[in-house]
């Protein structure tokens, strides 16, 4: 796991959005996201993208943690609730896996642990090891 941790601190659109790796393991991630102003639209409410791109960076380790690498080819995202405050925690975890393909889930949480977002990811599975 040290080896996909250390791979994704150079994930710079994530570092840039303020997203920090809280945890992974096979087939699960947790990260969280403490929004910022520049995360809301201009309704004063989370940004579309923030969501995605929170819950795409939980995908992208949960997919990326049996150490192949692993690349998105479908991504949705069903918004639930409206926030702008606080910090947001998306937890991913893999409901199948085959040698070419893997199917996460992540659920994005606010502080009060209501959710917010319902993501569900289809991931490209290679065989080539991740790059470290």
């Amino acid at each position: 796991m040290d080896r996909i941790k250390a791979f994704f601190k150079g994930d710079q659109f994530a570092a840039h959005n303020g997203i920090e790796l809280v945890e992974v393991s096979p087939g699960r991630a947790r990260a969280r996201m403490v929004l910022r102003p520049t995360h809301c639209n201009g309704l004063n409410i989370a940004h579309g993208g923030a969501l995605f791109t929170l819950a795409d960076f939980a995908f992208a380790l949960a997919s990326n943690s049996h150490g192949t690498v692993a690349v998105a080819i479908n991504a949705s995202i069903t918004i639930l609730k409206a926030t702008c405050a606080g910090t947001l925690v998306a937890e991913a975890r893999e409901v199948s896996k085959s040698n070419r393909l893997g199917t996460y889930t992540v659920e994005v949480h606010d502080d009060a642990g209501e959710l917010v977002a319902l993501f569900q990811g289809l991931a490209y599975r290679k065989s080539d090891p991740l790059p470290v």
